[in-house]
């Protein structure tokens, strides 16, 4: 008997294979043409990006903060990933489910199917049309999961007596999966294809020339970029520099008809067109913003030249009330930050940010339009593609983070870093060069110093920085000898007040500790 029970056990882990295959090419289909008719109807907004939407905004902060900690800027793409594979497991197993008891695989498809309606419909950049992606792609993936499973039955590759029709049924089944899973791959390709080609955002970007600014960046004093191997550059690339936000699609917003709202507690709202905006008198300015998710030592942190028009002229013609005290700033893929009104309204150079390092501001750093925000966390007020501030009060209003356990007002923390060398670096005895940068924006650095194995703590040269709103460049040379050392550094800023040893994690409203890095001197 037990001789006899192993091909029926070989022939139904065959199918069980089929079924799942014929599931992940159903469901794939649907995914694909999902996928592009959301291009084409909501380019936006998918029914995946909307999930991954749905997930960022579900899920507690302290996974947030892990996955920045593991992923950094890549966090977004190991989401898409995972959303990936796990509806393709949950494609197989709808699979094999239709495949034994007809009908529950159509069900779990559809429960997905509603799952993606759900998710789009809550995004704030959703539009009618966008509802049609899902519905249509589930559609698709329940139809080919029921002809799948038909066509399985009747080549009964599980056992049983063979039937003379088996070899054409066999041949009907796996021609109909392949081309199924080529039309997947091809409607992924089409896809990928108009996404990029109908970017009218990146081609506006392209032929967009910049207002010369009336009041001109700040001199960058002589001395300010030291000469030191692998230091951070003063100005950071465009293509270098940090991004974080929870858009898993960059918004594609034409200037055209970009228009920025003031409204709330205000006596007169206001509106502006981007034409409006181009032709204020444009503020230039080196600014530092961080992430509050930055690590100690970490590099979710880069200073630009922004070019943008004061944020307090335009709250000026606004006119706040009284009893005002934030600023929502709303993004068009429906992120929210929470700024204070005194941070936007003191004479700090609070910019609508339209231009980065001499070009129009990259599509993924807020193009057409953004705030920067000195001395303030990014997470409270560097919101990207722009389209509201609505004056408020912290009594009334929060932003997207502070609900999730983020503090509301988000100053930035005193900080320094070790460049080079770097963690387990391996020296040459002796004098030992090392650099890297400080920052306490909207107050300035004063000092920073090292020390060797907790010894005495030895100032460290001090780069002229371009103004308090951006960080420095610092250097030391430290005598090591043989073995293995500990550097640590510390900041103080220009107040006197050193930044804390005690190490505190992200959450709620910054690291703190000293950056710490171990080399071996031989």
């Amino acid at each position: 008997m037990s001789t006899l029970s192993r091909p029926a056990k070989s022939t139904t882990a065959a199918r069980t294979r089929w079924a799942a295959a014929a599931g992940a090419v159903a469901v794939g289909a649907g995914v694909a043409l999902g996928e592009l008719l959301a291009a084409l109807l909501s380019p936006g907004l998918s029914p995946v990006t909307a999930l991954g939407g749905a997930v960022i905004d579900a899920v507690p902060p302290g996974v947030k903060d892990l996955a920045v900690a593991w992923f950094g800027t890549a966090d977004k793409a190991v989401l898409i990933a995972s959303i990936g594979l796990v509806t393709l497991v949950l494609a197989a197993v709808a699979g094999i489910l239709e495949d034994r008891r007809p009908g529950t695989g159509l069900i779990l498809a559809g429960l997905a199917g509603a799952a993606g309606l759900a998710a789009v419909m809550t995004r704030a950049q959703s539009v009618q049309l966008a509802t049609l992606a899902p519905v249509a792609g589930a559609a698709l993936a329940m139809g080919l999961l029921r002809l799948f499973a038909k066509r399985l039955a009747a080549w009964n590759p599980a056992g049983g007596k063979a039937k003379e029709t088996a070899p054409l049924a066999r041949r009907s089944f796996l021609q109909f999966l392949g081309l199924s899973a080529a039309g997947a791959a091809v409607g992924g390709i089409v896809t990928a294809v108009i996404r990029r080609a109908g970017s009218l955002a990146d081609s506006a970007r392209s032929a967009l020339s910049l207002p010369a600014p009336a009041t001109p960046a700040q001199a960058i004093p002589a001395g300010a970029s030291l000469d030191v191997p692998g230091i951070s550059s003063l100005v950071t690339p465009n293509p270098e520099f940090y991004r974080i936000d929870t858009a898993l699609i960059v918004p594609a917003l034409s200037p055209d008809t970009w228009t920025l709202k003031v409204t709330g507690l205000v006596e007169h709202p206001v509106e502006l067109t981007f034409a409006d905006l181009l032709a204020k008198p444009m503020t230039a300015r080196h600014i530092t913003i961080a992430c509050v998710s930055n690590e100690v030592g970490g590099d979710l942190i880069g200073n630009a030249l922004w070019l943008g028009w004061p944020v307090r002229e335009l709250l000026a013609m606004a006119g706040p009330k009284d009893g005002a005290d934030m600023v929502l700033s709303v993004s068009s893929d429906g992120f929210t930050a929470g700024t204070p009104l005194e941070a936007l309204t003191d004479g700090r150079d609070a910019l609508l940010a339209v231009g980065m390092n001499g070009e129009p501001l990259p599509l993924e750093h807020g193009f057409p339009v953004r705030m920067i925000v000195p001395g303030l966390y990014g997470y409270v007020s560097a919101t990207k593609w722009l389209t509201e501030l609505k004056v408020t009060r912290f009594a009334d209003d929060q932003g997207y983070w502070t609900p999730r356990g983020w503090s509301a007002r988000g100053p930035i923390k005193t900080q320094s870093r070790i460049d080079v060398p770097r963690q387990g670096a391996k020296v040459n005895a002796g004098t030992v060069q090392f650099g890297g940068v400080a920052w306490a924006q909207h107050r300035g650095i004063g000092r920073v110093e090292l020390r060797v194995d907790r010894g005495p703590w030895q100032q460290a040269e001090l780069a002229p920085g371009i103004s308090k709103d951006t960080w420095v460049q610092w250097k030391r040379g430290l005598e090591l000898g043989p073995g293995e050392h500990e550097i640590q550094v510390r900041a103080t800023d220009s107040t006197g007040t050193p930044q804390p040893e005690q190490r505190t994690p992200v959450a709620p409203d910054g690291a703190t500790g000293f950056h710490t890095v171990s080399v071996t001197a031989g």
